[in-house]
């Protein structure tokens, strides 16, 4: 899978999740992944309590959070 078949995955909807980057258009945000990985819970448990999630879509987000880390001034991203 290329690195766009992945970020294909990632949608923006404005009816879905406030408009924030969701996996599929399903109302798992980019975010709350992120931030349920960073407390601890493994891919392997994400996989098995969210079972419509697929390990490809957890390859996008991190794909996607490396894009974004890659801005010029991190100002713009904290504030």
């Amino acid at each position: 899978m290329t690195d766009q078949d992945l970020l294909n995955r990632i949608t923006v909807n404005p009816k879905i999740s406030f408009g924030k980057p969701t996996i599929r258009g399903l109302r798992y945000s980019v975010e709350w992944l992120l931030e349920t990985l960073s407390s601890g819970m493994t891919i392997k448990e994400i996989l098995a309590d969210y079972e419509d999630l697929e390990l490809v879509d957890i390859q996008a987000v991190f794909l996607y959070a490396a894009r974004l880390s890659q801005v010029k001034r991190m100002s713009a991203v904290l504030a």
